[in-house]
């Protein structure tokens, strides 16, 4: 199997002075995931390096440049899933730390649990040598000024998708098969701006955010997290395969069924276990990146494909 990484940067109603950052940084988590790979190593090590790669990327709303609660605080989640065995690991609630995506890949190795939240995150973090950073290290400009624009909107419900997408709703994420065939996912996000203190989304949640089964393929998701987590949409997408369709067609089927039934939108990347790729995305723009026979493929705006070649 010849290695393969694709990774997306979240959707939503993204401005476009934001775009070029994001489909750089987009193009960035691929490369970092695919050097990985292309060294031998393992799906999980390759889907984790491209997710913090965005995680210090103000561009991106996933660690540094996580949006806030409505108290003005980043509070994180992040999951992985490995599809050889079904192992997971995540977390939820988490603060002070820059990777919450390579505690998730602890929880998975090191833990008899799948999912930690707040204080038991942080101690399991802290056990595990992960280092906090200064409080308020994480808040970026972009993510203040998106939650006090917010506030200005009022209640949350008033504004609806718009200002959901505005805030920059949308998670980062990645699914790689390596070259023994093993599928791995990662996502992370920092939720959505003017969440409730406490708000837990899709992301965390395994078949909502992140999926993997080597029998079938992996998927992570980004949108609107209430939706995605109601309609299961990683493991929808999954089922979808497992019962005869192809990538593309099971990822647009379950993102335009969800958006349909419950009138908010989403996106999400996927791999089949022949490497076959899905993207779709029902949100006015969802940067992604992938790389694929030694090219780089990479898109924000709907319909739109750039590629270069990519040598290491």
């Amino acid at each position: 199997m010849n290695p393969i990484i694709i990774v997306h940067g979240g959707a939503g109603d993204i401005p476009t002075s934001r775009v070029k950052g994001k489909l750089d940084g987009s193009k960035k988590a691929a490369i970092a995931g695919h050097e990985i790979l292309a060294k031998g190593g393992s799906a999980l090590d390759a889907v984790e390096a491209a997710v913090v790669s965005m995680e210090k990327d103000e561009y991106f709303n996933a660690g540094y440049g996580s949006v806030l609660n409505l108290r003005g605080e980043v509070e994180m989640e992040a999951s992985i899933m490995c599809g050889k065995n079904l192992d997971v690991g995540a977390v939820t609630l988490v603060k002070d730390f820059l990777h919450p995506i390579s505690i998730a890949h602890k929880v998975l190795t090191d833990s008899p649990h799948s999912l930690l939240g707040g204080e038991g995150a942080k101690i399991f973090a802290l056990d595990k040598g992960f280092n906090t950073v200064y409080p308020g290290s994480l808040i970026s400009p972009h993510a203040k000024k998106a939650l006090d624009d917010f506030l200005k909107h009022g209640e949350f419900g008033r504004t609806e998708i718009g200002a959901l997408n505005k805030a920059d709703v949308g998670t980062v994420g990645a699914v790689a098969i390596d070259i023994n065939g093993q599928i791995a996912v990662a996502t992370s996000t920092g939720g959505m701006s003017g969440k409730a203190v406490g708000r837990i989304g899709d992301t965390p949640q395994i078949g909502s955010g992140t999926y993997a089964d080597n029998l079938i393929g992996g998927v992570s998701t980004t949108g609107h997290g209430e939706s995605i987590l109601k309609y299961c949409v990683a493991h929808n997408i999954v089922k979808l395969m497992e019962n005869g369709l192809d990538a593309n067609t099971a990822t647009k089927k379950a993102i335009d069924d969800m958006t349909s039934r419950l009138n908010n939108t989403a996106g999400a990347i996927t791999l089949s276990k022949n490497g076959d790729i899905g993207i779709h995305y029902t949100s006015q723009r969802m940067s992604w990146a992938y790389i694929k026979d030694k090219k780089i493929y990479y898109g924000i705006n709907h319909g739109e494909v750039f590629e270069e070649q990519h040598e290491l």
